[in-house]
């Protein structure tokens, strides 16, 4: 599952001691080129609407009952650094996400 299917919840994980639940967006897509670029966003805009879809109609907590009550984040764990147009794109829409009660995190996944 990554970025691409954007109907499908990649990762979910929850620490019940911290009362966090987190989903994760596994992103492998990289922003080389203008058509790359403004398909990535797509797909990232997309997939975040899925996943907002997917905790506020309640399946999720259906699917997932242990989580009640936690803290929800949704991750992006990318192959590659954001854009300059990704990173603005990911600033807006951690606001967004953040008005609708959860938090929009980002990081790059580093190999070991």
């Amino acid at each position: 599952m990554s970025i691409a299917e954007t109907n499908v919840v990649d990762v979910v994980g929850l620490d019940p001691e911290k009362k966090v639940v987190r989903l994760a967006i596994s992103d492998h897509l990289g922003w080389d080129t203008p058509e790359e670029e403004k398909e990535h966003l797509w797909l990232f805009q997309e997939k975040l609407n899925a996943y907002l879809r997917f905790i506020e109609s309640g399946e999720f907590y259906q699917t997932y009952p242990d989580a009640h009550g936690a803290k929800c984040e949704i991750e992006l764990v990318a192959k590659y650094s954001l854009s300059v147009s990704g990173g603005r794109f990911f600033e807006q829409a951690k606001s967004i996400v953040q008005t609708a009660g959860f938090d929009l995190l980002y990081r790059v996944l580093t190999p070991r």
